[in-house]
């Protein structure tokens, strides 16, 4: 038996590794493509390039390990079932769960490996590929400026709406903030077209600017004088501007940037994420409380005064029974006194409740026609200024809660791409044995298409759970849960010795599903 195991598991380390090469051969080749226009043009030495590369591959490993495993299982188990070595061992009582034991313990130590190199190497890449394309854009301002977005250089930011022309040197409508000292966002040049003039020699690069405008905050000690003149408009042909930019000897391989989600552990992110958590709730809370105090709740209400009020209504009783008195010393008619008693009586009875038979139905009503004008005027911009608050506090937490939810989805998808090494090898191996064929053709495109489905449905996972159309933690195990049950299914069928769907099986089924339903109409 352990001669047996040592076959099948060279001939699978054999089919791993050489699938392994050639995948990352491929991928290696597709990087290439992507960011050629990062590298042309920027005069890089070959050892840059190629330091960008190899930090490249232990991202792409994520990519290329699944396909990897599933290949390496087709091929290996396919071989063996075309070359009627499954029947061999199946005739001399061995099952296919024994003969793929040594594989799985195998399986078990590289999903092992695979978090270790997912928690340890993937983020220290991931570093080193982020800040080396930050200071290789660095080299060339041109191509840190990017169409439709902000650029931030040291001192302002930069939009384009389209760069063309030898180096992207021409720029088309150009939109520029400048900054102080205190970081305050003080001047706005407009510019219908820009274009940039650099020097191999110089440190700086100049940005010429035609047909534009120019608005600038006005700087002024009094209130009185802002109120006059806030700002400058200013019109220009051309307007020129220099731009300061690094060192062409500086290091690219820098290290400045570190917190991005897939730079950090297991331990880091479990830190971040509680600390993330715990200052958006406390954010939540205090804008809540502030929209709730400007909108007037909470205020505290003006106690009424008990003794007072039993005092009016002592004295309202004795006036009461005072002209009660006078109309029977004064000999009036009976008629008349008991007229006269009724209406002290209801004299009294609104003098005690005022309150509640002259209280308004509307709150405006208090108020004079030309008020109530500027009552409701008041009270529309009140809640248009919440309203307003609202929305611009609703787009800021949108963005630290997507920042919560990639933190959840980097951790889980470390542990996902761990055990999805092991699924998919249950995915691949039975099929392999049951379709029994090896070689390069079918295998490869059996291969290409469940790790196609298995890829893109952690794509959109991925993309719905940042936007927090489902929990992160679906979205990094989802792949994984579809696959599952595949590959319970295809073990269970390559036991049995099945092919994938038994079409006898159907249609019996669906003869006895036409059998009830006849007996059923007859009686």
């Amino acid at each position: 038996m352990r001669i047996l195991d040592r076959y099948i598991l060279s001939r699978f380390l054999y089919n791993f590794l050489s699938s392994f090469v050639i995948l990352m051969f491929i991928f290696i080749f597709q990087t290439i493509w992507l960011f050629i226009d990062d590298f042309a043009g920027k005069g890089l030495d070959i050892v840059i390039i190629g330091k960008f590369f190899f930090f490249m591959m232990p991202s792409l490993t994520e990519k290329v390990l699944p396909l990897t495993v599933i290949l390496a299982s087709i091929l290996t188990f396919g071989t063996l079932a075309e070359n009627y070595e499954f029947a061999a061992m199946k005739a001399s009582g061995i099952s296919l769960q024994r003969s793929m034991l040594s594989l799985i313990i195998f399986m078990v130590l590289l999903g092992g490996v695979t978090f270790y190199f997912a928690n340890s190497v993937i983020p220290a890449s991931e570093q080193k590929i982020y800040n080396m394309r930050r200071n290789i854009a660095k080299v060339k301002p041109a191509a840190a400026i990017e169409k439709g977005v902000f650029s931030d250089f040291e001192g302002m930011s930069i939009k384009v709406d389209e760069k063309y022309g030898e180096k992207d040197r021409f720029l088309k409508n150009v939109i520029i903030h400048q900054k102080t000292a205190a970081n305050v966002n003080s001047t706005v040049i407009k510019a219908k077209t820009g274009e940039l003039i650099s020097s191999e020699d110089s440190e700086l690069i100049q940005l010429v600017l035609r047909d534009g405008h120019d608005y600038r905050d006005m700087d002024k000690s009094k209130s009185t004088e802002k109120r006059k003149y806030p700002f400058t408009n200013t019109d220009f042909e051309i307007y020129r501007m220099n731009i300061e930019i690094p060192e062409m000897e500086q290091d690219l391989e820098e290290e400045n940037v570190s917190n991005r989600e897939k730079m950090k552990n297991v331990s880091r992110l479990i830190k971040d994420m509680d600390s993330i958590e715990d200052d958006n709730r406390r954010i939540v809370q205090a804008f809540s409380k502030n929209i709730v105090y400007r909108m007037g709740g909470f205020i505290p209400l003006t106690p009424k005064d008990t003794a007072v009020t039993k005092k009016m209504e002592l004295l309202r009783e004795k006036e009461a029974s005072a002209e009660k008195k006078t109309v029977s010393k004064n000999s009036i008619d009976t008629a008349t006194a008991v007229t006269t008693v009724i209406k002290a009586d209801s004299i009294a009875e609104a003098a005690v409740e005022p309150k509640e038979k002259s209280s308004p139905t509307d709150i405006i009503s208090l108020f004079k026609d030309w008020q109530k004008v500027q009552v409701m005027n008041s009270a529309k911009n009140s809640v248009s200024n919440i309203m307003t608050s609202i929305e611009g506090k609703k787009q800021e937490l949108d963005k630290r809660y997507e920042i919560h939810r990639r933190h959840v989805f980097s951790l889980h998808e470390k542990y996902a791409l761990a055990l999805s090494c092991i699924i998919l090898f249950f995915v691949g191996a039975p099929l392999g044995a049951i379709i029994r064929k090896g070689g390069i053709g079918l295998p490869m495109v059996v291969a290409i298409l469940l790790f196609l489905v298995y890829y893109f449905l952690g794509v959109f996972a991925e993309n719905y759970s940042y936007k927090g159309n489902i929990h992160p933690i679906i979205g990094a195990w989802l792949s994984s849960m579809v696959m599952l049950p595949l590959g319970i299914y295809l073990t269970r069928q390559a036991t049995a010795d099945q092919g994938m769907i038994n079409f006898g099986n159907v249609i019996d089924l669906v003869k006895r599903l036409f059998a009830k339903k006849d007996k059923t109409e007859e009686e």
